[in-house]
């Protein structure tokens, strides 16, 4: 296995490919592994939704010695979208001709007033797409009215949000707009580890977006703040490995970024990706769902694509509401606490009424908590037959 080491070195068990590792560990050496090199209470942050989701079904916390915690991150693009934003989505709906075009969980998501489900169902013009290449066909369909594209998502999305504009410059469709709510995942990341009352004491890093940036965007993590990293796929082995990695790290005191995902994810990233949001996206703050507004941590059209700004086309505003009463979905995102200590969770809020977007996405963290682990304790036990059930 290749590693990216930002300070010397790491000492690992897993020094091969990782089509060996599989071949010559099972989860249970893995497990057995990291409780041998545990020394001391640690707390991982899984970044991904995706991650958050595969931990559940796979059974991993349940088979993780007692002092090291995983917790979820702000890595579900949905969940991060603020209210704000679906407000101002909303407030354009009631403008004449417009039709929004989104992908789907976006529908559900509630706004002050309302979700834009809601808005659908009582006649306004909200279609459900599957890529940011529809939305544009929508617009040249139908001439006559306004589309604007709700265009959500991290790094891994925001290339195909700027190939649509691109090709709708080059098309001179007049009819068509966004509103950009893409975000990138760097600064939260700093944001998160600078809080004083958050410790990490590593990161498992997200695989898709890490196929776009590569490795060099997240140095920072292990050489500026000492914190070990660790990219994973998201096979329950993947996970295991990074858990594994990040333990080795501390009990070998050192900080680095490691890639444990190396069969999709390049050191350099995707540059073809990375150029076109580069030519279409300038970086700009952005307001996260609970986590407030964050230094260039969002993307902005730049100035020579201003016709395809919805902002500017229709002269709004994104407004900063309250959030819903009890709702804790900022303090879950930024890892403060579990949905379990939420008051409102499996009560007021579930799957069929969500109160705020971490019970909406399939990725949420409140929703992977209701549909695996309700009850608090997971109905794993800690056994050599359980350990068994994860092998991968």
């Amino acid at each position: 296995m290749k590693y990216i080491s930002t300070q010397k070195k790491a000492m690992s068990p897993f020094d091969r490919e990782p089509g060996q590792i599989k071949a010559s560990y099972t989860a249970h050496h893995v497990i057995e592994a990291i409780g041998q090199r545990l020394t001391k209470p640690l707390t991982f942050m899984e970044v991904c939704g995706t991650h958050t989701v595969s931990i559940f079904r796979s059974g991993i916390r349940s088979v993780l010695p007692p002092d090291l915690s995983l917790i979820s991150g702000p890595g579900c693009p949905v969940c991060v979208t603020d209210q704000g934003e679906i407000d101002c989505a909303i407030n354009l709906l009631d403008m004449p001709d417009i039709t929004m075009a989104t992908y789907g969980d976006m529908l559900r998501v509630p706004g002050t007033r309302g979700s834009l489900s809601e808005r659908k169902s009582e006649g306004k013009d909200v279609r459900l797409i599957t890529s940011a290449a529809q939305a544009l066909s929508i617009a040249e369909d139908n001439p006559e009215r306004e589309i604007v594209f709700l265009a959500v998502g991290f790094e891994t999305t925001a290339p195909a949000t700027a190939a649509t504009i691109l090709e709708a410059a080059e098309k001179n469709i007049t009819n068509f707009s966004i509103l950009v709510y893409h975000k990138q995942t760097p600064p939260v990341l700093e944001q998160l580890v600078k809080d004083p009352d958050l410790k990490i004491n590593g990161f498992i890093l997200p695989g898709h977006v890490s196929v776009i940036l590569g490795h060099k965007a997240y140095r920072f993590l292990a050489d500026h703040y000492g914190v070990p990293c660790a990219i994973a796929g998201f096979e329950p082995m993947d996970i295991l490995l990074a858990i594994a990695d990040l333990v080795f790290q501390h009990s070998n005191g050192e900080s680095a970024l490691h890639s444990l995902y190396p069969r999709a994810v390049r050191p350099e990233g995707n540059q073809k990706a990375l150029d076109l949001i580069s030519k279409v996206f300038t970086p700009c703050s952005a307001r996260w769902r609970g986590l407030g507004l964050i230094p260039s941590s969002g993307y902005a059209l730049k100035e020579e694509f201003a016709a395809f700004d919805a902002l500017l086309r229709f002269g709004i505003t994104i407004p900063t509401p309250k959030p819903p009463a009890g709702c804790c979905c900022g303090d879950v995102l930024a890892g403060h606490i579990t949905p379990l200590k939420c008051p409102l969770f499996a009560a007021a809020c579930t799957p069929m009424t969500p109160v705020g977007p971490c019970m909406v996405s399939s990725e949420g963290s409140c929703s992977a908590y209701y549909k695996y682990n309700r009850g608090g304790a997971s109905p794993w036990k800690r056994s050599p037959s359980a350990t068994e059930a994860a092998d991968d």
